[in-house]
C-alpha cells in the first residue's frame, strides 16, 4: 500500500479522501472510501484543510496492474462470447475504478471552496458508490474467471481530471455532466448484451450503477447551475466553453435523452456540443 495511505486514520473529509485517492491498494482503497463516508455521514469528520507540503496527488495510487495505454493505443475490444463479455467488465471496472478517484479528488482537491457544506454530503454519497460500483464490477469478472488488471486500459478519465484540476465548475461540468452522462447513454445497450448473453448477474450490476449514475448527473446538474447563479453566469453557454476547453474529443451521440432529461440535464447544454454540432 502507498505509504500516503498508512498509518492512523484521517480525522478530517479532506486528509481521508486524499488517502482514498494515494492509496495503490484497491481494497483499501474501497475500504477507506465506505469508512469515510459512514464517519462523514455521522458526522465524525471536520471538513479540515490540506497542508501545502501534502497537496492532493497528482495522479491516483494504482496497482502495478492493469498498463495504462494511451486511448489510440488500445487493443480492439473482443466481441462476443465470454471473452467479450469479460473485456466489457473490464473496462467498465476500470471506469468506476477512476471515478472512485476523481470523486474523492474533487472532494479533497475544492475543500477550500466557498460552497455549502451539503455539496460534500453528495460528493460523498458518490464516492461511496462508485467504490461500491468497483467492488461488484470486480465480483462479475471473478465470476467471468477474470480480475481487474488481466487486459489493458487507458488513462483518458484521470487526463480530464487533471485537465479540471484548478477549476471546480469545470470538474462538475467534465466529470458528472460529459463522462458520467455518457454512462446514461450506453448502459440500456450493455444491460440488454449481457442480458442476451444469459449472464443476469452482471446486468444486474449495470442496471444499479445506471439508477445511481443518474443520482449523480442530477448532482451536478444542481452544483453546475448554483455555481453559474452565485458567480451570475448563464448556464448553457459557460457550460459549452468549459467543455470546449476542458474536455477532449467530441460529445458523442446518440444521446438517451430520457435518463438525461430525469437527471436534469436538457438538450440544450448538451447537443450543440455533439459530434454533429459546433466544432472545437
Amino acid at each position: 500500500m502507498n505509504d500516503t495511505a498508512a498509518g492512523p486514520r484521517p480525522d478530517s473529509l479532506c486528509q481521508a479522501a486524499r488517502a482514498i485517492v494515494a492509496t495503490a491498494d484497491l481494497a483499501e482503497k474501497v475500504a477507506l472510501a465506505k469508512a469515510t463516508s459512514a464517519a462523514w455521514t455521522q458526522r465524525r469528520l471536520s471538513l479540515g484543510r490540506l497542508s501545502a507540503d501534502q497537496p492532493m496527488p497528482e495522479r491516483p495510487g494504482r496497482p502495478t496492474r492493469p498498463e495504462l495505454l494511451p486511448p489510440r493505443d488500445m487493443p480492439r475490444r473482443s466481441v462476443g462470447g465470454i471473452k467479450g463479455r469479460i473485456a466489457m467488465m473490464h473496462a467498465l471496472a476500470h471506469i468506476e475504478l477512476s471515478a472512485v478517484d476523481m470523486t474523492w479528488d474533487l472532494i479533497g482537491r475544492f475543500v477550500h471552496e466557498p460552497v455549502p457544506t451539503s455539496l460534500f454530503d453528495d460528493w460523498v454519497q458518490v464516492g461511496f458508490e462508485e467504490a461500491c460500483h468497483f467492488e461488484m464490477v470486480s465480483r462479475c469478472l471473478e465470476g467471468l474467471g477474470a480480475g481487474y488488471g488481466d487486459l489493458p486500459a487507458h488513462d483518458g478519465l484521470w487526463q480530464s481530471a487533471q485537465a479540471t484540476g484548478n477549476d471546480l465548475m469545470a470538474r462538475i461540468a467534465v466529470v458528472p455532466l460529459v463522462l458520467e452522462a455518457r454512462g446514461l447513454d450506453v448502459s440500456p445497450s450493455l444491460i440488454a448484451q449481457l442480458e442476451a448473453a444469459g449472464d443476469q448477474a452482471s446486468a444486474e450490476v449495470v442496471g444499479v450503477i445506471y439508477r445511481d449514475e443518474k443520482r449523480h448527473v442530477a448532482y451536478g446538474m444542481k452544483w453546475f447551475r448554483w455555481l453559474c447563479e452565485r458567480r451570475n453566469l448563464p448556464p448553457e453557454p459557460t457550460f459549452h466553453e468549459l467543455v470546449r476547453r476542458n474536455f477532449r474529443g467530441p460529445v458523442k451521440p446518440p444521446f438517451n435523452d430520457r435518463a438525461r432529461a430525469e437527471a436534469g440535464l436538457t438538450p440544450g447544454f448538451y447537443k450543440p456540443l455533439s459530434a454533429l454540432g459546433i466544432s472545437r
